[in-house]
């Protein structure tokens, strides 16, 4: 009997407050969605640091004309430096750090320079003896790249070590400064959709003081009078965060999935099962929100 009344006290209340109600939702799924693209950025960003951070190499530039590099006052790499150099390599010192490697000449590098900025007009204002040649290292264990970097770029003929993984975390820094863009834009959200939680318990609420009123004249309890109020706002949340990881699969899924794999088929994409793993969060977090409100407000300003 407490039950089919309670229910019926929601549904009630979620009709004479449709327009509210809907606010609510329309509010939640938007703050929720910046929680939740926050969220899949970040696993974006670890599932595209553990697919390339074991595909980049160290490159070790040699001297060519024109370089200005300390090991390069002797002008442009020579033989002798270039045997030397593979020797190191092959060192038991070196080798134990390093999985592979292959020298790259200038006309290597300038064939793989022609194929990565095919469609730009710098290409024709590149020649071969612009580009210098490189060891291109694959490491064991990118986190040794320091040693490698020590052990060769005092060495003559070498211009500068460098780690693929420098530029990869400027791209990674980008995707953080963008996920914390939305948090930001979420947290701002999450404040508004609050005050609209408030605001919509204390008019359903007011609407029904006289059952309220009643309701205490009889001996009914806080629980009892208040919970109403609260499984309305709940009820409205959890709809928004249910649009909003709707959303985020529908993102992952045809976006990531559908779009970009095609376009960047090297690149690792998370797939929409991971962004499952978001909408218990953001169900929790939504629900949370509107029934903590809901009773700060029924506690503090209606008395009930």
């Amino acid at each position: 009997m407490r039950l089919a009344f309670i229910l019926g006290e929601i549904g009630s209340g979620l009709r004479r407050n449709v327009s509210m109600v809907v606010s609510v939702i329309l509010v939640t799924f938007v703050s929720l969605t910046f929680v939740g693209a926050a969220g899949m950025l970040q696993l974006q960003i670890n599932q595209m640091k553990g697919y390339w951070y074991d595909k980049v190499q160290v490159a070790i530039f040699l001297c060519s004309d024109g370089s200005t590099a300390a090991g390069c006052a002797t002008g442009p790499v020579t033989p002798e430096q270039q045997d030397n150099l593979q020797t190191l390599l092959k060192s038991p010192s070196v080798a134990q750090y390093v999985n592979d490697f292959q020298f790259e000449s200038k006309e290597e590098a300038y064939k793989h320079f022609k194929d990565q900025f095919s469609n730009s007009p710098i290409v024709d204002s590149v020649t071969p003896d612009q580009l210098p040649a490189s060891f291109r290292i694959n490491m064991k264990d990118p986190e040794k790249y320091q040693i490698i970097s020590e052990t060769f770029s005092s060495q003559p003929g070498v211009e500068t070590v460098i780690d693929q993984r420098q530029l990869l975390e400027r791209l990674f820094s980008a995707m953080n400064a963008a996920s914390l863009v939305a948090v930001s834009i979420a947290g701002v959200m999450i404040v508004c959709a609050i005050l609209l939680i408030a605001t919509t318990i204390r008019l359903s609420a007011f609407s029904r003081r006289r059952e309220t009123g009643i309701m205490r004249l009889v001996g009914a309890s806080k629980m009892v009078i208040q919970l109403p109020f609260i499984l309305e706002g709940v009820i409205a949340a959890v709809i928004g965060a249910a649009l909003a990881s709707g959303t985020l699969w529908a993102v992952a899924h045809f976006f990531l999935g559908e779009y970009l794999s095609k376009q960047y088929p090297d690149t690792a994409f998370i797939s929409p099962g991971q962004t499952l793993i978001l909408a218990p969060a953001l169900l929790i977090l939504g629900g949370s929100l509107a029934g903590i409100s809901s009773l700060l407000t029924l506690r503090r300003y209606l008395k009930v």
